[in-house]
């Protein structure tokens, strides 16, 4: 497998938001995206660098751009957290980068968050996904419904705590 790293969303990632926004890459989503929404979204990813807001990456396996991922703050119950997702190319997926992905978002959360707990709301028909918050640490803490892009979605709901023992841990 290529070395997989995280770069920061840059302005030529757009092409990245169009090749996931399929039927097959959003069917747990509820839909697709307008290309005005991709657009937007991918502003959004850009801003959020500016303004410090949220950390958007593109993931890379070598050279070659094969997915997203990032984090940001996020409401969850009663209780904000930071909340990840991500996506790998279909012609890509199966080869471990998201794993890889979502180790190194984990790492950069602890490095630069500021709440203790990092969540992932997969579908629970997502079993790729479902299985990646699992092997990677992140612990199941029941299911939700939430809308999504005018859909209800049934959601599980994972969490890693970043600072096991409390941030002062790390050092």
């Amino acid at each position: 497998m290529d070395a997989v790293r995280i770069e920061p969303w840059q302005a030529d990632d757009l092409w990245l938001l169009h090749r996931a926004n399929t039927a097959e890459m959003t069917r747990f989503l509820g839909a697709a995206e307008s290309a005005e929404d991709v657009e937007k979204r991918h502003a959004k990813y850009l801003r959020y660098w500016e303004t410090g807001e949220a950390r958007m990456y593109r993931v890379m396996a070598g050279d070659e751009a094969v997915g997203g991922i990032g984090w940001w703050s996020s409401q969850w119950r009663d209780e904000t957290v930071h909340e990840t997702g991500w996506f790998v190319l279909p012609e890509r997926q199966g080869h471990g980068f998201a794993s890889a992905a979502v180790g190194l978002v984990v790492a950069d959360a602890r490095e630069h968050g500021v709440h203790p707990l990092l969540g992932a709301f997969p579908s629970v028909e997502n079993e790729a996904s479902n299985r990646l918050c699992a092997r990677t640490g992140f612990q199941l803490r029941g299911t939700a419904e939430e809308e999504f892009r005018g859909v209800l979605l049934r959601l599980n709901v994972w969490m890693l705590e970043l600072w096991p023992g409390g941030r002062e841990q790390l050092s």
